[in-house]
């Protein structure tokens, strides 16, 4: 347990040196790299600058790197993925995926929010797909406040957090919380 109290002090120290960009940047990049941990990146951002700040700076950081990614791959998905796969694959590809699109903005917002969901995947799919951007932009935003500030607030082992009736019960009101700001918002603004 010391060595993990040692690294946390020392990258919480590290966090402090580099900054506030050097924290956003760690989780931005997140959004594209699937094998990097948001939860270990917002757990040092909390720590390093507090916690609201820290859960903005992640959120921020997640919500821009999401739709980044997405933008890249709505550009890049005509142009590069024939090349690479042949028209017939992607053909097969696209129709595979073409569910992914249909799927309703209250759902895609609790995917989102689901602090488990591989973001990276997520923001890949609704860029091969196509999504409306105003529904994908606005479920990140909405999703990724709750899944952060989830990964803030545990700020412990993923198996400690499944079998805390605490932070089940947190996950619980998050994903209620989240599907009813989905909800008033679409009906609001009208994104399906």
């Amino acid at each position: 347990m010391d060595i993990v109290n040692t690294i946390i002090d020392y990258s919480t120290n590290f966090m402090s040196i580099g900054g506030v960009p050097f924290g956003f940047f760690l989780v931005f990049i997140e959004s594209f790299i699937p094998i990097l941990p948001l939860s270990v990146f917002v757990a040092l951002n909390v720590n390093a600058f507090g916690f609201f700040i820290g859960i903005l700076i992640s959120w921020l950081a997640t919500a821009l790197g999401s739709v980044f990614c997405y933008l890249l791959f709505t550009l890049i998905e005509d142009k590069i993925t024939d090349k690479f796969f042949g028209k017939k694959t992607v053909k097969r590809i696209q129709k595979s995926i073409s569910k992914f699109d249909k799927i309703s903005f209250s759902s895609l917002v609790l995917l989102v929010t689901l602090p488990f969901t591989p973001s990276c995947l997520v923001n890949i799919l609704s860029g091969l797909t196509k999504m409306k951007k105003e529904k994908f932009i606005t479920a990140i935003f909405i999703g990724k406040i709750f899944s952060v500030t989830f990964w803030g607030y545990i700020g412990k082992s993923i198996i400690e957090s499944i079998t805390d009736l605490k932070s089940m019960l947190f996950i619980i009101v998050t994903l209620i919380i989240a599907y009813i700001i989905s909800k008033i918002i679409n009906k609001k603004f009208e994104i399906e």
